[in-house]
């Protein structure tokens, strides 16, 4: 009779265990609208026509990276689909395709949207859906902020730490400097104004003149002529390529030589200086954070050899050479990363919960010394930076990596 008991008893208990683990198993799995035991829909939009269509090169390489993580099996056994549309850099635009993302699609997260302007105008729709617009390609400190933004992150540098960080080097090297400032008329060009001047700080009369410019104007032509006529011998051109790229060329046209700043949107050898010449780029100073592919320094750099070797086989087409190519590779290798610390828990919540969670993560092709780390309350992805200079053929080093401590 005890063993009867005995045995009726151990049968409970396990069939108690059991029925336990298999909701918890279940449970473990939890999704929002885009992601499924086989998939998880990424959306974005890419200038892929329009003013800053340099730009397209970006999304070209993120859907690359992307066919190559699908073909190794995907990201926790899910395939990822990377849905994009063409926005031609044109905030209407941007918000009509992210609407059709959201709404129609049913993406899990909006990724690398590119652009300050076209991200501005999507942020509070995306905020009140509550849908991430994960790494957002602008470094605008309103894509920064978690307390007012909670669903919005950017990838690229702080504008404003990047102007302090001009303004620092100024105030060293050229502390008599006489500046011309070039910039966009939106988010990014006043930012980088006002770290440069928040930089300078009680210094700030060295701004002798400053001038902006619309993303659709054909020329900035006239915009130097007045820089120019300031009576400036340093131009800060906080611009996007297409006018970095006619600056760099007016400015050796008309014999002007100051020396020239460009932010690291408008860096790409391929699609800024060489348009614009490279005997006229030779010397103009900027930042950077990421590997050259065509520096003989990196040739035996294992993340390199990934790069490269992803390159020839997955987009054989495109610029190895062209940073826009290397800044595709980062982004897309760090949403992955992402998604994989998702697990079985691809929410939307979830996505925001693990970006804000990234602890000194290298990425293949970041400057050794430079690494991310986000918490709930800091959502500055990269908030490191190398000082370089263009010799006329590659970015030279200045000094070393500068960190920013700053906690906006």
């Amino acid at each position: 009779m005890d063993m009867k008991k005995a045995i009726l008893k151990c049968a409970a208990a396990f069939t108690l265990v059991l029925a336990l683990s298999i909701p918890a198993a279940q449970a473990q799995k939890k999704y929002d609208p885009g992601a499924s035991d086989t998939q998880i829909k990424v959306g974005q939009t890419v200038p892929l026509s329009g003013p800053a269509s340099a730009y397209a090169v970006i999304g070209k390489t993120q859907a690359a990276y992307m066919k190559m993580i699908n073909d190794e099996g995907g990201v926790n056994g899910r395939k990822v689909e990377l849905i994009q549309y063409d926005d031609a850099y044109s905030p209407p635009k941007t918000v009509e395709q992210t609407r059709r993302l959201v709404e129609s699609d049913e993406v899990l997260l909006t990724f690398q949207i590119i652009g300050t302007a076209p991200n501005v105008a999507v942020q509070k729709y995306l905020n009140a859906k509550k849908v991430p617009q994960l790494f957002a390609a602008t470094g605008a400190a309103r894509f920064t902020d978690p307390k007012n933004f909670p669903w919005t992150m950017g990838f690229n540098p702080s504008y404003l730490v990047e102007g302090r960080i001009y303004a620092q080097y100024l105030l060293k090297n050229h502390p008599n400097a006489k500046i011309g400032v070039l910039y966009q008329n939106d988010d990014l060009g006043k930012d980088y104004l006002a770290g440069l001047k928040a930089g300078l700080g009680d210094k700030a009369k060295m701004v002798v003149a400053e001038t902006s410019y619309e993303i659709t104007e054909p020329t900035i032509d006239s915009q130097i002529l007045r820089l120019k006529d300031a009576g400036a011998d340093v131009l800060f051109s906080a611009t996007t390529p297409k006018q970095a790229a006619q600056a760099i060329k007016k400015v050796a046209e008309i014999g002007w030589k100051p020396l020239h700043i460009i932010d690291i949107n408008a860096s790409s050898v391929s699609a800024v200086l060489k348009p614009a010449g490279l005997d006229n780029a030779k010397g103009v100073v900027s930042v950077g954070y990421v590997k050259d592919s065509a520096d003989p320094e990196w040739k035996d750099d294992p993340g390199m050899k990934r790069y490269l070797a992803f390159m020839s086989k997955y987009y054989p087409d495109g610029d190895k050479d062209s940073n826009l190519n290397v800044y595709g590779y980062i982004t897309a290798q760090l949403l992955v990363q992402v998604l994989k610390q998702c697990g079985d828990d691809l929410t939307r919540d979830s996505v925001m919960r693990q970006a804000a969670n990234l602890k000194n993560i290298e990425l293949d092709l970041t400057l050794p010394g430079i690494s991310v780390t986000t918490t709930p309350t800091d959502y500055r992805v990269n908030k490191q930076f190398q000082m370089v200079q263009f010799d006329g053929q590659r970015w030279q080093k200045l000094g070393g990596i500068v960190a920013d401590e700053a906690k906006e």
